[in-house]
């Protein structure tokens, strides 16, 4: 199974390229991936029947119970082999389906192959959460598939209603899956099933799965979301709404029917879903004239029958509805695709614009007559074998008391009316009609045959399990056999005279009436008054709950940083000082402090955090912030944590950077006006966090009830990751999860910083010293102040013949020597009043020292202080530090590579590590220590889990170098393109020379100090 699925995948990734290359063809090689599904499943035919079936089980992570389990019982071989042979016939129809001109085609491939595999998955899994996951993979995949015209408002409409209906009812499912798996102690499916917990919870379980089902399968009073995705693309119609996701909520049902059938609140659920929607499609079907909404009605009918059957609770029934549950995925799907055939060769859907397609036809023409015959019901099809089957199930239910008794006669009805509209249909497509339409009736061309042979396959397929209604009772029965209650049912063509034929006689001899009586019928439903209509009633709801949401957002969501704060600290206060009060008990004891140096530090921690907030002016509250956590820095390594101390140091370094980068671009002091009377407030609610908090702090290690987590961490991190730093060993391998997400983390955050400083594109570039050069080179050679200008125009031709930049002109030589005495490459770009030539001295002496540093604290970090992290940040410190020294153009000359390429390698290099672990047999992200003998060295000591850190230095550094690119690099470009400095007169830091017209001020400085001219650039020289 896992091999299916991973073959979807690949199929579903590779679709857009296939069919870049080979066009519309590529939808026949896909349909290669669902119809392997299918092959698949006709191969385990045989162990299926006799129970032994094949499992699959791959744990995923033990220690929570979670693992990919598959198993191939009856119910879902039925279900693999509907998903992938339907899907299959629909990629070849897609093929001749849609115009070589169309746009998106190689997207609605990856998407129609990819919700084959979900589907695949859903019906396959033993496991709950499993089901739960491929669940909603279905619902994403329709989404998209159903608003696959995106230009069109009706399919964007369709498609958002399709995913918050279905969402809403996943969720609810999602509750009940978690329910049953806690009361039964087991999240495999079917130990649940083989022993259902029972009680209220079991209950409540039941009723949020059939929740989950009745969004899923169109059951009312939410069945108007399926007509409405009648605005997708016919193939998706033909798939999703009538073999394959529709079919979901069936399999739900149908799945834990065995184990709750019996359970009033199952019983009455299920009958009236089930009767109300059989009988209300049917009826809305009648005055469709959109061949594709009366089927669309229709199938919501025939869901509403399904769902009957396979939740009705008695062996025949089930046995009925699943010979039901194929028949309808050959006989819909078929009508489904005839109709497109139908919409391509003339235009239309509307019935009666429509005469003469049968003649003009005939082969999609005996298609949909087949199809329709199996589905009203008429021997020798597949339909009618499964309706005589439910009829004579219902007739001699004799436990079903007055319940059954009015579900026979909603079946009764429902039957009648589906051969009414299943006429209709008919007639509507390919008869010749009289009265033309008001703007007369459609031209037909002739289709492609390929259009027209995958809906005969169906229809054919319909007559051919009806000849075989034997081999469908002996495939079907040993899971019907599974119900609680009834004598086995049988499917067969002949049954004899019996009271069952009678009622199939009267079915479609009603049927035909209505038909006959069509438009009486019509304009008699016209004049009766309709209840409201449920899709009026959707969008009513979906308006007043916007208008709501915009009133709260109005009240809540006030712009006021201060007001959230206060309402997210409020609530903290309120619920843990409840919880405090209530249910804890201070310690007797305590303990303030283990040495004098702890209450100097906290003391000077606590003045530290009083003056940072009584600053009115930015920059003295960052300093004092970063005292603070200089301070704690201080407490850890007195408490004998150097690795956290290392890590604060750091961490608060970069910060105070970061906050000195945004503080150039904003005003010195937090706010000119007078102090409101609201600042009592805020220090009241302050307060009142402070002191909850230190109380919990107080009381939380006396509540332990348990042993903490972390008492073996000394032995595992030795004897499990290979090293003596716990604090590194915890990260890289006993909680490498967690680890991988908080990297993830720092990657979004990189993007949120970088997208929103990069309004426009995000390229990440700075200009090298190339590029300066090139600007100063056009100014001499061009003999203007119009650089791009110069630069479009060749340098003189010197007398080796070489041009432009070959070319060994004044500039160039007189740059290359000054730069090889220079202490940093970029520090002619700088104002000289921004210079500092001992600022320039120390980061050229430390900047190599710092990288060596951090190297050896990522090497030597799983069993010394460092690691990872530790080395990330000081190698952004060292980034930092060229920066400030340097300028823009000195950050492009020490890290001359994209943030991104960093950052994506880092995460792609950690995530590699565990899959390297899965495919070798061990656990994901698993650790393998690996001692390799190195003469004269000794024994080298390798753990895997030291790519894995790799990772998070280069997702570190990637993040340092995007804050420094967006924050200050591109800040300083947009200072320059307004005419200052990179950061005014106050906080401007690495700022290159100003945009001057005429005599620069710069060069006068220069000259002052005894610089050349030459070595002066301004911004018009240097700005990208």
């Amino acid at each position: 199974m896992l091999i299916l699925l991973t073959a979807h995948l690949l199929m579903a990734l590779a679709a857009p390229t296939l069919v870049a290359w080979l066009g519309r063809r590529a939808y026949l090689l896909l349909a290669l991936a669902p119809a392997s599904a299918a092959g698949w499943a006709l191969s385990h035919t045989s162990a299926v029947t006799a129970g032994d079936g094949p499992v699959e089980v791959v744990e995923w992570v033990p220690g929570l119970s979670l693992e990919l389990a598959f198993r191939l019982d009856t119910l879902s071989w039925l279900m693999v082999l509907l998903v992938g042979g339907v899907g299959a016939l629909v990629l070849v129809y897609s093929s001749a389906y849609f115009s070589p001109r169309a746009g998106g085609l190689g997207r609605f491939a990856g998407v129609l192959v990819a919700f084959a595999g979900a589907m695949l998955g859903l019906v396959a899994s033993d496991d709950l959460l499993l089901l739960y996951v491929f669940w909603e993979l279905t619902t994403v995949f329709s989404y998209l598939l159903i608003g696959h015209y995106a230009d069109r408002k009706a399919s964007r409409r369709a498609a958002m209603q399709a995913i918050v209906i279905t969402t809403a009812g996943g969720l609810a499912m999602l509750v009940g899956l978690v329910l049953l798996g806690h009361g039964a102690g087991s999240y495999r499916l079917s130990d649940v099933i083989a022993d259902p917990p029972g009680g209220t919870l079991a209950t409540v379980a039941v009723l949020l799965l059939l929740a989950g089902a009745a969004t899923k399968s169109a059951l009312i009073p939410l069945h108007f979301w399926l007509p409405a995705a009648m605005a997708a693309p016919t193939p998706v119609s033909a798939y999703l709404h009538a073999a394959a996701m529709v079919k979901a909520g069936v399999y739900l049902v149908a799945r834990f029917a065995p184990a709750y059938a019996d359970l009033t609140a199952w019983r009455v659920v299920v009958l009236t879903l089930g009767c109300g929607t059989l009988l209300l499609g049917g009826y809305r079907a009648l005055r469709q004239h959109d061949l594709k909404l009366v089927l669309a009605f229709g199938t919501v009918s025939q869901l509403g029958l399904l769902v009957l059957l396979v939740g009705y609770g008695t062996r025949a029934a089930a046995l009925a509805g699943l010979a039901l549950l194929g028949a309808h995925a050959m006989f819909k799907a078929s009508l489904f695709l005839v109709v497109g055939v139908v919409d391509a060769a003339t235009g239309t859907r509307d019935l009666r614009r429509l005469s003469g397609v049968g003649r003009a036809l005939p082969i999609t023409a005996t298609a949909g007559a087949l199809a329709t015959a199996s589905m009203i019901g008429l021997p020798p099809f597949a339909g009618y074998v499964a309706k005589e089957a439910a009829l004579e199930a219902l007739w001699h239910d004799d436990d079903g008391g007055w319940a059954g008794a009015v579900v026979l006669a909603a079946v009764v009805v429902g039957s009648a009316l589906t051969a009414a509209y299943g006429l209709r249909l008919f007639w509507g497509a390919f008869a010749r009609k009289k009265a033309p339409a008001a703007d007369g009736f459609a031209a037909v061309s002739r289709p492609s045959l390929v259009l027209v042979a995958p809906a005969m396959t169906l229809a054919l397929l319909g007559i051919a399990v009806a000849a075989v209604p034997g081999a469908g009772d002996e495939l079907l029965s040993p899971f019907a056999s599974t119900y609680p209650r009834g004598e086995a049912g049988h499917l067969t063509l002949w049954a004899g005279l019996t009271p069952t034929l009678g009622l199939t006689v009267a079915v479609l001899a009603g049927g035909l009436t209505l038909f006959l009586l069509r438009d009486r019928v019509e304009r008699a439903q016209a004049r009766v008054s309709r209840a409201p209509d449920a899709d009026a009633v959707y969008r009513r709801t979906m308006r007043r709950l916007d208008d709501v949401a915009a009133d709260v957002t109005a009240v809540t969501q006030r712009g006021s940083l201060p007001f959230y704060l206060s309402a997210i600290l409020v609530v903290l206060v309120a619920l843990t000082g409840w919880a405090l009060v209530t249910g804890t008990e201070l310690p007797a004891t305590v303990r303030l402090a283990d040495s004098p140096v702890q209450v100097v530090v906290a003391t000077l921690v606590v003045v530290a955090a009083v003056l940072a907030a009584r600053s009115r002016r930015r920059l003295k509250s960052v300093v004092l912030l970063g005292a603070s956590g200089y301070g704690v820095a201080i407490l850890f390594l007195v408490h004998g944590a150097p690795d956290l101390a290392l890590t604060q140091v750091l961490v608060e370094t970069i910060t105070l950077v970061v906050f000195v980068l945004v503080l150039r671009r904003l005003p010195p002091y937090f706010s000119d006006r007078p102090l409101a009377r609201s600042r009592w407030l805020r220090l009241a609610i302050a307060f009142a966090v402070g002191g909850t908090v230190g109380i919990m702090a107080l009381v939380a290690p006396g509540a332990r009830m348990h042993p903490p987590q972390s008492v073996p961490f000394p032995e595992e991190a030795v004897a499990f990751g290979g090293g003596k730093n716990i604090v590194n060993v915890v990260l890289v391998d006993i909680r490498a999860w967690d680890t991988m997400g908080e990297i993830a983390v720092l990657l979004v955050a990189a993007t949120g910083v970088a997208s929103l400083i990069f309004l426009q594109r995000r390229s990440g570039d700075i200009h090298r010293l190339d590029d300066v050069d090139q600007h100063a080179e056009a100014r001499v050679w061009g003999g203007g102040p119009d650089v791009g200008a110069a630069l479009r125009v060749p340098a003189p031709t010197p007398a080796d013949g070489r041009h432009g930049r070959e070319a060994t002109g004044p500039v160039t030589v007189g740059m290359a020597a000054r730069r090889s005495r220079a202490w940093l490459r970029a520090e002619e770009t700088l104002a000289p009043q921004r210079r500092s030539v001992i600022f320039e001295v120390v980061t050229r002496l430390l900047f190599h020292t710092m990288v060596v540093v951090a190297v050896y604290l990522l090497f030597a970090g799983h069993n010394a202080p460092g690691g990872g992290f530790a080395a990330g940040l000081v190698v952004g410190i060292a980034l930092i530090v060229r920066y400030l020294a340097g300028g823009r153009y000195e950050l492009g000359e020490a890290a001359p590579v994209h943030p991104g390429l960093l950052l994506g390698t880092g995460l792609f290099l950690s995530a590699g590590v565990g899959l390297v672990a899965l495919l070798a047999g061990g656990e994901v992200l698993q650790s393998t220590i690996v001692d390799i003998p190195v003469p004269v060295i000794g024994t080298l000591h390798l753990v895997t889990s030291l790519f894995f850190d790799m990772g998070v230095f280069l997702v570190v550094v990637g993040l340092v170098l995007d804050v420094l690119r967006s924050l200050g690099a591109e800040i300083d470009r947009r200072a320059e393109l307004e005419g200052g400095d990179a950061g005014g007169s106050e906080h401007g830091v690495g700022g290159t020379v100003p945009r001057r017209s005429g005599t620069s001020d710069g060069a006068a400085s220069a000259r002052a100090s005894g610089a050349t001219s030459s070595s002066v650039r301004s911004t018009e020289e240097v700005a990208p």
